[in-house]
């Protein structure tokens, strides 16, 4: 009967530490890479956005374009920020994407320095870029 119960705890202690350990490497890992994935996505998207609105802005006047982004990614909410959140360059332009630990930063390409681009957004219902030719 001891030998029983000696056996049944250690094996109901190692089934309490595998159930821990299941969910941090076999659940959250991999939602993480897919939402570094989806990140990096979503900050491509949100880049081109960008870019495509100065190719097209007048010299005097302004221009907004509504857009939408996934409401949700591994069905958790994110964040997105713009403008110099990734280094202390002040010529750097980059979209942060993050929710939790998860961050992916990507580079506004092709405006550079010329204009800065600045703001912030969830995925939650519509977006929206602005440009005024004579600023915010």
């Amino acid at each position: 009967m001891v030998e029983y119960i000696l056996i049944s705890g250690i094996l109901m202690c190692l089934f309490v530490v595998m159930l821990l350990l299941v969910n941090a490497n076999f659940m959250e890992g991999p939602a993480n890479t897919i939402a570094y994935s989806a990140f990096t996505d979503v900050g491509n998207g949100v880049s081109t956005r960008i870019v495509d609105t100065y190719a097209i802005a007048p010299a005097i006047g302004n221009i907004s374009s509504h857009f939408d982004i996934p409401d949700d990614i591994a069905g958790q909410d994110y964040f997105v920020e713009i403008g110099n959140t990734a280094t202390d360059d002040p010529t750097a332009q980059t979209v942060t994407v993050w929710r939790n630990t998860v961050s992916s930063t990507v580079g506004i390409a092709g405006i550079g320095s010329t204009l800065r681009a600045a703001g912030n957004t969830t995925g939650a219902g519509m977006n929206m870029i602005s440009y005024d030719s004579e600023g915010f």
